[in-house]
């Protein structure tokens, strides 16, 4: 008998069409998912809801790094494109929808390039138009970095600037309480360097030291700034105020350890993301509270300025865009008990009941397309401030930009970082021992 040849039979005309038209409805239907997709970044679908974790979770990386997916897009399409992914009627109705794709792509990479306006303008606002002048910078430790680091650098740039001995237990909670001390290889022991303290998001129930904020830390760093990450209890295990008792206790850490890795007690601010926010603004408006601070209560715990990025700074009402949810989270995880049954512990925990007179100088961030926490929380919260602090409060509500806009190293989280240089860096330069000319340098 013969030996047939195994391969696939040639593809008839019928059999070639039929998969080509296959080949432009799978086309059709993956345009518009993209499209979809890029919608959601330039307008969350939703900011309250079920649909909030998947619209941040779909909508961060392509509002932060479009450029990125407008690419993978077009080698995607070019691809297609050879396989007669563009056939018949829904080849064309593909076409168009990947055009319109990439023409929100571009929208959404032109707000993050541009991010620096609204800053500098929310800057300018709070402190006038010559702030730059009264600014005095850090001595540098050593060389500039050539140029910032981007979004692959990011996993990297840790190690850069942690050493071994940077890694440092600050409480009795083990791996709980640990610290990143980040300073320049070439920074003095006695530089006697500003400080920040980054206190990580992540819903009071997950997140730690490492993976955030690295463009702000890394930028400081390399400026003349020490900075440190920190881990603290989390819930359920931890119930709240373990959280903020653990931030207390860092800050304590820091005022009594940090001039042996070049920084100064004296001055240290505070920022942090979503949780981290919220924390890092309660900590700013509650100095040498006792109830959160058991056990080190004559600890100096207050801070010289604070950046609350993208915070909750309510725990109380249930009014409004996703309230709902989140109090019935923060009674079931966090706080584990119902409002009604303990009111108090909600209420101390909200900054927006704790603004005072006394409040240090912060800078507030938000995205407007933020679909985790809305942008009209933070705005609540600066009017609050604003009404009764004498102290520079900075507002700045970014065009575009997604719960944690900063986590990777895209051109708004630079620009983010280079703001907040300037913010703190005109605190510092404001401090009482100075001793400086504010306007022998210009940021």
């Amino acid at each position: 008998m013969l030996s047939i040849g195994r391969g696939r039979p040639p593809l008839t005309g019928p059999r070639r069409l039929v998969r080509a038209r296959r080949r432009a409805n799978k086309r059709l239907l993956a345009s518009v998912l993209c499209l979809l997709n890029t919608a959601n970044a330039l307008r969350p679908f939703s900011r309250s809801g079920y649909l909030t974790a998947p619209n941040f979770v779909t909508g961060l990386p392509t509002s932060e790094l479009p450029s990125a997916v407008l690419a993978l897009s077009a080698a995607r399409t070019g691809w297609a494109a050879s396989r007669g992914g563009f056939a018949g009627r829904a080849g064309m109705i593909s076409a168009a929808l990947t055009a319109a794709s990439w023409a929100g792509l571009v929208v959404l990479d032109r707000r993050g390039r541009r991010a620096g306006e609204p800053l500098e303008r929310a800057l300018v606002e709070a402190l006038g138009p010559g702030y730059h002048d009264r600014i005095e910078l850090p001595k540098p430790p050593g060389p500039m970095p050539s140029r910032p680091p981007n979004t692959l650098s990011m996993f990297r740039v840790r190690r850069e600037y942690v050493r071994q001995d940077g890694t440092i237990c600050y409480g009795p909670h083990g791996a709980h309480n640990m610290l990143d001390v980040w300073r320049h290889r070439d920074l003095p022991p006695d530089a006697r360097a500003p400080v920040l303290l980054q206190i990580p998001g992540g819903a009071w129930v997950t997140g730690g030291k490492e993976g955030q904020a690295y463009p702000l830390l890394s930028h400081l760093a390399s400026r003349g700034w020490v900075c440190v990450s920190m881990n603290y209890r989390l819930s359920p295990r931890h119930p709240w105020p373990a959280q903020i008792v653990d931030v207390k206790r860092a800050l304590a850490w820091i005022k009594a350890n940090i001039a042996n890795y070049g920084g100064d007690p004296e001055f240290v601010a505070v920022t942090g993301g979503s949780a981290g926010g919220h924390l890092a603004a309660l900590a700013a408006l509650t100095p040498g509270e006792p109830a959160y601070q058991p056990g080190f209560e004559s600890a100096d715990t207050g801070v010289a300025a604070a950046v609350p990025l993208y915070g909750r700074y309510d725990w109380v009402s249930r009014e409004g865009l996703g309230r709902g949810q989140l109090m019935a989270f923060l009674e079931r995880f966090v706080v584990q008990h119902k409002l009604d049954e303990a009111p108090e512990l909600f209420t101390d925990a909200s900054p927006l009941y704790r603004t005072r007179p006394d409040a240090p100088p912060m800078f507030v961030l938000h995205g407007r397309a933020d679909s985790v926490i809305p942008v009209e929380e933070a705005r609540k919260f600066v009017e609050k401030l604003r009404a009764v602090s004498g102290a520079p409060m900075v507002y700045a509500e970014l065009p575009g930009a997604q719960h944690a806009f900063e986590l990777f190293g895209s051109p708004r989280a630079r620009h983010s970082a280079r703001a907040v240089e300037r913010f703190l860096n005109l605190v510092w330069t404001a401090r009482p021992d100075s001793g400086c000319d504010p306007g022998r340098h210009a940021s």
